[in-house]
């Protein structure tokens, strides 16, 4: 059966991927809508980027909503020394002609979770948590309409991308990240530990660029750019593919295995703010709050990447 996801994104190169990967995947996945937020890049960037993506897919029926200029609490931190000044360098795009809609996209989201049929949308983020947390604020009443969160949030085994200790996401909201893990919304966080095993290698990347179709050639265009900071970073023979493994985990969840575990996001520490305290171990008596995933077929999900983006134009 296909199911109904919202993407809640901050492009970004691999947010691109990732949506391009969605839209591949029609059988599986009906896009409803797409929701924007500060991250990667302000909001004016990541909502510009996700009119690029939108048009280049040829999905210009999927309604574009601008949510959260800042997080709820904080200065926005971004990423341009990774993503470059507008967030999507490296593929060379048209300007953006698609409108976007004009209710702000916390509305969007509380809108319509109430309207719809209660445990029948599941919302995707790619990047920081500020919309859905600012949604579950506004409407608690949303939290058990939502039949799934999957999120690209957390980091274990793997420390952090921004600071010694936090995965961006989280370091850039949060209070946003502690409002969801804290609502009881079915959760699976896609964490560093398996999007640090996703290296876009050159291989990898030729591939794509062999199916000869437009939109697997803009991804390993984007992907080019974007993995320079990370191969320079890790010296890996690639550099880690994050936001697609929350869309290849709805597509094909057996490529992925973690633990129900329980995850508390630190918001007050000096060093630590943004961290993942994942209770791996179970060590404490708190609740699971989230399904972590810590394993992929790395092959495998390359493999799914390419197939479908040799379905798009």
């Amino acid at each position: 059966m296909t199911r109904k996801i919202i993407i809640d994104t901050d492009p970004g190169q691999d947010d691109a991927v990732a949506l391009l990967l969605a839209f591949a995947s029609p059988e599986e996945l009906d896009v409803l809508a797409v929701v924007t937020v500060a991250g990667n890049v302000p909001l004016a960037n990541t909502t510009n980027n996700a009119r690029q993506v939108l048009e280049l897919a040829g999905r210009t029926d999927v309604p574009l909503y601008a949510g959260c200029a800042r997080p709820m609490r904080r200065r926005l931190v971004t990423a341009e020394h990774v993503h470059g000044p507008t967030g999507l360098d490296g593929p060379k795009l048209p300007p953006a002609t698609m409108p976007v809609q004009s209710m702000h996209g916390v509305q969007y989201l509380i809108e319509t979770l109430r309207a719809a049929e209660s445990g029948s949308i599941t919302i995707v983020t790619l990047g920081p948590l500020t919309n859905i947390g600012m949604a579950l604020v506004e409407a608690p009443d949303i939290a058990p309409r939502i039949r799934e969160m999957v999120s690209i949030l957390g980091t274990w085994s793997e420390n952090g991308n921004i600071t010694p200790a936090a995965a961006f996401n989280e370091y850039v909201d949060p209070e946003a990240a502690d409002v969801v893990l804290s609502s009881g919304v079915p959760l699976t966080m896609a964490s560093m530990d398996v999007t640090h095993q996703c290296l876009s290698t050159p291989a990898r990347l030729a591939a794509l660029r062999a199916t000869g179709r437009r939109c697997a050639t803009a991804a390993a265009d984007m992907l080019s750019y974007s993995e320079a900071f990370d191969l320079a970073k890790y010296g890996w023979p690639g550099a880690p593919l994050h936001d697609p493994c929350a869309i290849a985990y709805l597509l094909k969840p057996e490529l992925f295995g973690g633990r129900n575990v329980n995850v508390v996001i630190e918001t007050a520490g000096t060093y630590t703010t943004g961290m993942s305290v994942v209770d791996w171990w179970r060590v404490t008596d708190r609740p699971p709050n989230a399904l972590f995933l810590r394993e992929v077929d790395a092959d495998a999900f390359y493999a799914l990447l390419t197939e479908r983006l040799a379905r798009l134009p």
